[in-house]
């Protein structure tokens, strides 16, 4: 097995903070470049882990990030949930300056605190919904219910976010956010999700394509080409947070069709698996070529859909899975090596690239996948 190695005088190009499958496949997609990379995580057999060198550990422990650093040109994440000031120590420790990260700490800080993150997009007048911190009921009050309530730091896929329709209602949920750390916003009743791929790097800034995207129980559960553009707005939202690298920008679209920042995530996002298979340069390698300063590449390719494979109860052979699924013409099947299989848990995705129905493929194939997965 190639995870867990003791790194000692080692050169990698770049380091990745976790190693789940967004390190996984900019790995990938480091290493077809020839590149170097060294990943960190507490799972000696994370996905990441399965395909290059790695170091054991937690992703908030300053010790182990600057071992990172120190063995690193350059150094990125896979999520914005590792503490900036913990690597802040880190680079203190490893002696290095902290322009080695990218996206920047300032950067990193703001959007871990998803208010600070709001306001951030206020300050520069980027469309998004109203929201403020939640102390009292008032706050609530003073925005209008319905309301969201979201913890400030470390929720995602649905998990710290609460809808309270009423006064009654968020009453009922105080025992959660009453002893502080949540905010309060405006319930937006959009008509459908969009999502946009932006980067700013050293060599230039630009985004992919605008794409739909649906939700299941909070979950990303397909994404697919529309007739939107969201690039002006997920550029803008970049800048509000002072961003530098790849970003996965979501947005509300409304009835009469403005746009409204959702989200912001500094790294690849589950919204951009599609470039893997569209022809172009995929999300991935653009992260690298980001974080290293390289050329980047003009984001283009041919329409394409990805449904992402979650997690099922009792589930069987995945090989039987992935054959019946490439039954369908045009599947691509990506997976993440993940051990354990828990309802919910992203462990793959299918892409159908060209040109027909390619929503109805992509469904097509993992219907086809999850009947095998899980026969009996």
């Amino acid at each position: 097995m190639l995870g867990a190695l003791i790194i000692t005088a080692v050169v990698y190009d770049l380091g990745i903070l976790g190693g789940g499958q967004l390190g996984r496949m900019s790995i990938m997609a480091a290493q077809r470049m020839g590149l170097k990379c060294l990943s960190l995580d507490p799972d000696a057999e994370s996905p990441a882990a399965q395909i290059g060198p790695s170091l054991v550990g937690a992703l908030n422990d300053p010790s182990k990030i600057a071992s990172v650093i120190s063995s690193c040109g350059r150094v990125t994440l896979e999520n914005e949930f590792i503490e900036a000031d913990a690597i802040r120590k880190a680079c203190r420790i490893a002696g290095a300056s902290e322009t080695v990260l990218m996206p920047g700490l300032d950067c990193l800080a703001t959007i871990q605190d998803k208010l600070n993150q709001r306001e951030a997009l206020a300050r520069l007048n980027v469309p998004a919904p109203r929201a403020s911190a939640l102390g009292s009921i008032v706050d609530a009050e003073a925005l209008g219910f319905p309301v969201v309530i979201k913890a400030r730091f470390g929720g995602y896929d649905g998990r710290g976010t609460r809808y309270a329709k009423d006064v009654q209602d968020l009453e009922a949920l105080r025992g959660e956010w009453g002893s502080g750390g949540w905010l309060v916003e405006e319930f937006v009743p959009f008509r459908r999700e969009l999502a946009v791929m932006a980067y700013v790097g050293e060599r230039g800034s630009g985004s992919f394509p605008t794409m739909e995207t649906v939700q299941r129980d909070h979950v990303c559960d397909l994404v697919y080409p529309c007739d939107a553009d969201g690039s002006a707005i997920a550029m803008r939202a970049v800048e509000s947070v002072g961003g530098v690298g790849l970003f996965g920008v979501e947005l509300f679209q409304l009835d009469d069709g403005r746009l409204l920042v959702n989200e912001i995530a500094p790294r690849p996002h589950n919204t951009g698996h599609y470039s893997l298979d569209w022809g172009g340069v995929s999300q991935f390698e653009q992260h690298v070529r980001l974080a290293l300063g390289l050329p980047l590449a003009p984001p283009k390719g041919e329409p394409t859909c990805m449904a992402n494979l979650l997690g099922q109860v009792d589930t069987g052979e995945y090989r039987a899975a992935l054959a019946a699924a490439l039954e369908e013409p045009g599947a691509r099947v990506h997976w993440y090596g993940k051990k354990e299989s828990r309802p919910g848990r992203k462990m793959g995705h299918i892409n159908v690239a060209g040109k027909g129905d390619i929503l109805a493929a992509a469904k097509r194939a993992r219907e086809l996948f999850y009947g095998a997965w899980t026969a009996r």
